[in-house]
């Protein structure tokens, strides 16, 4: 009798190995998916912030300098 489970369980152990590596290999990509995912989202988040800090970069290069341009500005209507 036990010579029957062991001969059982020295045949299963195989079978048991790679089913093992195999939900650890499909853990390790669902995991590695997650973090390509986050990594895109934070790309994502980055160059919305850049963009709008360009923006705003541009947009206060075009103001005017200082007090005598502002009032150049409003007097010729381009500002």
């Amino acid at each position: 009798m036990i010579a029957v489970l062991a001969s059982l369980w020295w045949r299963t152990l195989p079978w048991l190995a790679l089913a093992a590596a195999i939900l650890l290999f499909i853990l390790g990509a669902r995991r590695t998916g997650e973090k390509a995912g986050r990594a895109a989202e934070r790309l994502e988040n980055f160059e919305r912030t850049n963009n709008a800090r360009q923006r705003m970069l541009e947009a206060g290069a075009d103001g005017p300098r200082d007090r005598d341009d502002l009032l150049d500005r409003l007097r010729e209507g381009r500002f």
